[in-house]
Order: C-alpha cells, then structure tokens, then sequence
C-alpha cells in the first residue's frame, strides 16, 4: 500500500470516529463470511457502520485524534470495529445477541464519547434503553398527568350534568 493511500485511510478513519458516538471493538476470528454479511446487515438496520481495519492505520488514527489509549493494548489479531451513529447502544445489542448465540464475535471493548468500557462491561451497555425507548418514556410520563387532568375535568362535568338533572326531575315533580 503506498503512502497516500494510508494517508487517505487514516483521515477516513479519523472521520468515522469524530462522526461516531461510539466505537466498539470486537475480535471476529472463526466467524465465517455469511456470518459477517449478517452482521453488517443488522449494524446497517440500527445505523451502525463496521469496519474491518488494518490496526496499525486504526492505531495512527486514533494516536492523531488523542485521548484513545486504552484501545492501544487491544488492536492485535482480527479486530473490527462498529462505529455507533446516534444510538450508542445498538451496536452492543448486536454484538451480545451474536456472541450469546454462537460464542464468536467477542467484545474487547468501546468508546462511548470519551468513557472507556472494558470487555466486562457489554452485558450493561447491552441492557441500557435506545434512545428511542427513552424518549417514548419521557413523552409517556409527560402525557399522563395531562390525560389524567382530562379525566378529572370530564368526572366534574359530567357529575355537573348529573345535579342538574336530578334539580330538573325534582322542579318538574
């Protein structure tokens, strides 16, 4: 590979992790090919991007950005990385749904902003809400007090209606 060629690597690298709200290592030897396509599929479903990269072009990369020292120990052997869009946590989901099934496709581990999470740490990132899910939350919780004033308001009015009724039936008698 000539020089230009992996200057333009590590400048596409050095874009992917600024554009990124989370970079997830994972050691892919003894997955197979159809394996993998399956997996960027699902990566590509939850706006994920996977990268198989040269380590040492990862490694000068992330040396340029800074602040990526803990991923220096780790990028030996077969190493691809997820590179997670605005939903940190659904290259975790993946990555544990793989791994439970098979055994393969292990987590070395990530990058959420600047945090650094160790390889024990998958099963909670795995377990956190999406955003999505947040974000139902929050409108949830905000919709219920107002649907529950509705209610009381409809009860005062219709039980208005009532006494109202009842002094009409009584006038009438």
């Amino acid at each position: 590979m000539k020089k230009s060629e992996k200057v333009e690597i590590i400048e596409e690298i050095k874009e992917l992790v600024k554009n990124s709200s989370g970079m997830f290592l994972v050691n892919y030897s003894g997955v197979n090919v159809a394996d993998i396509n399956k997996l960027r599929s699902s990566f590509i479903k939850d706006g994920v991007k996977y990268k198989v990269l040269k380590n040492t072009l990862f490694k000068k990369a992330l040396e340029q950005l800074g602040g990526y020292e803990k991923f220096n120990d780790q990028l030996v052997g077969m190493i691809g990385v997820a590179f997670a869009g605005e939903d940190f946590v659904a290259p975790a989901k993946v990555i544990k749904k793989y791994f439970d099934e098979t055994g393969k496709f292990s987590f070395k581990g990530c990058y959420i902003e600047t945090a650094y999470y160790g390889a024990d740490q998958l099963n909670t990132i795995a377990s956190m809400p999406t955003k999505e899910e947040i974000m139902s939350g929050i409108v949830g919780s905000i919709a219920a007090p107002a649907s529950g004033i509705v209610g009381a308001i409809n009860a005062v009015i219709r039980d208005l209606v009532s006494v109202i009724d009842e002094v009409g039936k009584k006038k009438a008698a």
